[in-house]
């Protein structure tokens, strides 16, 4: 199987030259990226550019993003299997499921930072995200923990400084999964299936990102169901819009020392449950 990062050779060049001494000779690690083809029952449905790991979370989680599936069950049989130039996802639908997805098949040639490359029309890009009830209430010390808790627990990040993560913490156990990949939305989709196969409910707790929040990224937090979505980096204007709509509590620019509050505050109380609590993660 593809190994997800990678060791290479690389020279430094620090104020106008090259380093010398050996100093600027020596190896980096970066990520792998590699072409995840995602197919059911023989056809491809979509291409990814991807980091090679967590491949069956991967599979599932796309599949309930994409609305292929319903839930983890409706996957009969997945099978991953690794060529010298990329991977094939192989996922088996009952006859009648297949049938229908036939009917909207689509293919996507994704390049790293895209989301919904491929699809053929406006109303399908900017689709309505399902609504989200949740009475859940966090409390800003919960929020700015969460945050926090992302970094350490970032495997591949913290080797190479060149991918992203998502992540889902809930009041009573923190950070119960985490998953990273070079594609922000890969890392969510991961996430999704990874708390899918778990059986975590999502209601009860937040998502957690490392990127921008993209209205993609809002639909696939609408897709789960969870209540409220944290991220480092800041949202696009489409992204606010469908939160609100989404019932989506959006928090973003979300730092040691605070956050701000797009969508929703009333999710955001101060006397939410604050026990401590103690990162179980999904493996």
């Amino acid at each position: 199987m593809h190994s997800p990062v990678r060791t290479v050779a690389r020279k430094v060049w620090r104020d106008g030259g090259l380093v010398h001494g050996g100093v600027g000779d020596g190896t980096r690690t970066i990520p792998e990226e590699t072409a995840v083809a995602l197919t059911y029952n023989g056809g491809t449905h979509a291409v990814m550019m991807a980091t090679p790991q967590d491949l069956s979370d991967f599979a599932v989680g796309f599949s309930l993003n994409e609305g292929v599936v319903r839930s983890p069950e409706e996957i009969e049989q997945l099978d991953i299997v690794a060529f010298d130039d990329g991977i094939e996802l192989r996922m088996w639908l009952s006859p009648d499921k297949a049938a229908l997805l036939s009917e909207r098949r689509r293919h996507i040639a994704g390049p790293t930072g895209c989301g919904i490359c491929g699809i053929d029309s406006i109303a399908e890009a900017v689709r309505p995200a399902a609504v989200v009830e949740s009475s859940r209430t966090f409390s800003p010390s919960q929020i700015v923990a969460a945050i926090q808790g992302i970094a350490p627990l970032q495997e591949i990040n913290r080797k190479t400084r060149a991918v992203h993560a998502a992540g889902f913490w809930t009041p009573s156990h923190g950070l119960v999964a985490l998953r990273e990949d070079v594609g922000r939305h890969n890392a969510l989709d991961k996430l999704s299936g990874a708390l899918a196969l778990a059986e975590v409910p999502p209601g009860d707790g937040m998502v957690l990102l490392t990127s921008r929040v993209s209205v993609e990224m809002v639909q696939k937090t609408a897709a789960l169901g969870a209540p409220l979505l944290a991220a480092i980096s800041a949202p696009t204007a489409l992204a606010v819009r469908t939160a609100e709509a989404a019932g989506i509590t959006l928090v973003a620019i979300a730092r040691a020392d605070g956050f701000e509050i797009f969508t929703h505050p009333e999710r955001i109380a101060a006397d939410a449950d604050t026990r401590e609590t103690v990162n179980v993660v999904v493996a």
